[in-house]
C-alpha cells in the first residue's frame, strides 16, 4: 500500500509541476508549456521568418485580444522549442476586428468603456522585435484615426499588401 501511494503522489506532483506555464520571451502573455518529451519540434539553427495575418480581435473588450495572444504564445513556444529570439523575424498585418486592439487607452476607452487591455502586450511584443501594422483600409472602414494608434504601431496601405510584400521576401503566412 505505501508503495502505491507513493507512487500516486510521485505521479500528481509531476503531473503539477509539468502544468505551470512558461513565458521566455513575452513575460506577461502567451503562457505555454514546455513538452519535454516532444519529438517535434522547432529547429533552433533555422531562421524563421513570418508575417502573420492576425484579425481576429477579441468579443470582450476588456479582455485581450486572444489573436495578439496567439502571436506571444508562438514566440514563446519557438523559445522553449530552442529558438532564440534573434532567429525569429514576426511581421503582424492587423485588419477587422484587431483593428481595434491597437487603438490609444483614450480612444479605446471613449469607444469601448474600458481601458486599452492590449497596451502591455502590444508593448512586449515590440519589445521582442515583433513589427506591428495595421491596414490602412480597415483604419478607414472603422472610422479609426491613424494619429489615435499605439506607438508601436505602423500603418500600411493595406493588410493584403503587408502580405503579399513580406511573402514576397521568403515570410511564411499564418493567420490568426
Amino acid at each position: 500500500m505505501k508503495h502505491l501511494l507513493s507512487a500516486l503522489l510521485t505521479i500528481t506532483l509531476t503531473a503539477c509541476i509539468a502544468q505551470k506555464r512558461v513565458n521566455p520571451v513575452i513575460k506577461n502573455f502567451g503562457g505555454i508549456y514546455d513538452i519535454p518529451e516532444a519529438t517535434v519540434k522547432p529547429d533552433p539553427n533555422q531562421e524563421y521568418k513570418i508575417v502573420i495575418d492576425v484579425y481576429g480581435g477579441s468579443e470582450d473588450k476588456s479582455k485581450i485580444d486572444r489573436s495578439l495572444n496567439n502571436v506571444a504564445r508562438m514566440l514563446n513556444l519557438h523559445a522553449v522549442g530552442g529558438v532564440s529570439p534573434e532567429k525569429m523575424s514576426v511581421v503582424l498585418a492587423l485588419h477587422a476586428q484587431s483593428t481595434y486592439s491597437i487603438m490609444d487607452n483614450d480612444s479605446y476607452r471613449k469607444k469601448f468603456g474600458s481601458e486599452n487591455p492590449n497596451i502591455k502586450l502590444v508593448e512586449e511584443l515590440n519589445e521582442a522585435g515583433v513589427k506591428i501594422t495595421v491596414c490602412g483600409q480597415s483604419l478607414k472602414s472603422r472610422n479609426v484615426k491613424g494619429n489615435r494608434l499605439l506607438s508601436e504601431v505602423e500603418i500600411a496601405t493595406s493588410m493584403l499588401t503587408t502580405v503579399t510584400s513580406y511573402q514576397m521576401k521568403g515570410y511564411q503566412l499564418l493567420k490568426f
